[in-house]
C-alpha cells in the first residue's frame, strides 16, 4: 500500500506521514509539493490513496482533484483544507473526494478516515454530516454563492478579496477575457452589479477574511 501526501509545506507532509504511519505500519509513502508533482507521481507509481491539500501553489486542489478523478476514477482522495467545511466540503465530495477533513481536526480524524476509505467507504465528520443533510433543502433561502459552479465560486472569492482580473487569470492559467466572462456569470447569478457588492456579500458570509 502506497499513500501519496500532497502539501506545499514539508513540515505538514511530515506530520501527516507520522499520523498515518502510526495507524498503518505497513504503508509506504510518497510526497508531492504541488499539483504537477501529484500527476507525475500518479503517472509512474501505483498509489492506493491520495491525501491532497486544497490550497497549493499553481493549480488549485480542486483542479487537481477533478483531473485525478477523470484519469484515475477509482483512486480514493482525501481533501485536507484550512477552509471551513461549509465553503468547500460539499463541492469536493461532489467532485469525487472520499473525504474532506479540516487540518485542525486531522490528528483525530485522518487515520480513522483513511482506514474507512481503504476499506471501500467514504468518510464525513459529524458536523459535515449535518451540513450535508441541510444541503438537501433546496429552499429559496439558499445562499446565492451556492448557485455558482466550483470555478465561478473560486473566481468570486478572489474578486471579492480584491485580486485584479489579470492576476486571477495568471493564477488559474486562463485569459483575462475568460475571467471577465466568469465575472459576468457570477454577477448575473448573484444578482449583483459591482465588485463592492460581492465583497460585502463575501464578508457577510465569511467567505473571505
Amino acid at each position: 500500500m502506497r499513500i501519496l501526501i500532497a502539501d506545499d509545506h514539508a513540515v505538514v507532509r511530515r506530520g501527516l506521514k507520522e499520523i498515518l504511519a502510526e495507524a498503518l505500519p505497513s504503508a509506504e509513502f510518497s510526497e508531492a509539493g504541488n499539483g504537477d508533482e501529484v500527476l507525475r507521481h500518479l503517472g509512474k507509481t501505483t498509489i492506493s490513496l491520495l491525501v491532497l491539500d486544497i490550497s497549493m501553489p499553481g493549480r488549485s486542489g480542486m483542479d487537481v482533484l477533478r483531473d485525478v478523478k477523470h484519469t484515475y476514477p477509482r483512486l480514493p482522495v482525501i481533501i485536507l483544507s484550512c477552509q471551513p467545511e461549509d465553503q468547500y466540503a460539499v463541492r469536493c465530495l461532489r467532485a469525487g473526494a472520499a473525504a474532506y477533513i479540516n487540518k485542525e481536526s486531522a490528528p483525530e480524524e485522518l487515520a480513522m478516515a483513511t482506514k474507512k476509505i481503504l476499506s471501500g467507504g467514504r468518510y464525513v465528520s459529524a458536523s459535515l454530516a449535518e451540513k450535508l443533510i441541510a444541503n438537501l433543502d433546496e429552499s429559496p433561502g439558499k445562499p446565492l454563492h451556492e448557485l455558482l459552479s466550483d470555478r465561478e465560486f473560486e473566481v468570486m472569492k478572489m474578486i471579492a478579496a480584491g485580486v485584479p482580473l489579470t492576476e486571477i487569470g495568471d493564477r488559474l492559467h486562463v485569459s483575462v477575457k475568460t475571467i471577465s466572462t466568469y465575472r459576468a456569470r457570477i454577477m448575473e447569478k448573484m444578482q449583483m452589479k459591482s465588485n463592492a457588492e460581492l465583497t460585502r456579500y463575501a464578508m457577510t458570509h465569511s467567505l473571505i477574511d
